[in-house]
């Protein structure tokens, strides 16, 4: 998760909102990425996004069954979907998204078999996304 904190203030300072996401497929880390939204102009271009199609490029295949999504954030419903098309083992998020998250909307939007573990350093995560709309507003 601190790597994802990492790549969560990399795009705070890029003006993104500040999400970070790392995927770790049997102990080694094959993807890193954050919100590249208003650099790309793309609505679909968050972290998770991104993460999930750089470690399927890595990994050679469309199914990352062995890894684990870290996101700073807890996913939206669209992230969520490609999450469960990926078929990910294991998702790791920070803070809860009382507004958009998953779990409000599309509880049931991960594969059946995806373990979720949520609110890890989630003050951390929380705080960096507090400060970012501060600064906006």
């Amino acid at each position: 998760m601190k790597m994802a904190l990492q790549e969560a203030r990399a795009a705070f300072d890029a003006g993104e909102i500040p999400v970070g996401a790392v995927v770790v497929c049997r102990n080694r880390v094959i993807a890193r990425a954050h919100n590249l939204t208003e650099r790309l102009g793309d609505v679909t271009a968050h972290a998770e996004m991104q993460a999930i199609t750089s470690a399927a490029a890595s990994l050679g295949g469309k199914y990352l069954t062995d890894c684990t999504l870290y996101v700073t954030l807890e996913p939206c419903v669209m992230c969520a979907g490609a999450i469960g098309w990926a078929q990910l083992s294991r998702v790791v998020f920070g803070a809860s998204d009382e507004k958009r998250g998953y779990r409000r909307f599309a509880p049931g939007a991960l594969h059946p078999k995806t373990q979720v573990e949520q609110g890890v350093l989630a003050d951390e995560c929380a705080a960096l996304m507090k400060d970012f709309f501060v600064k906006k507003r």
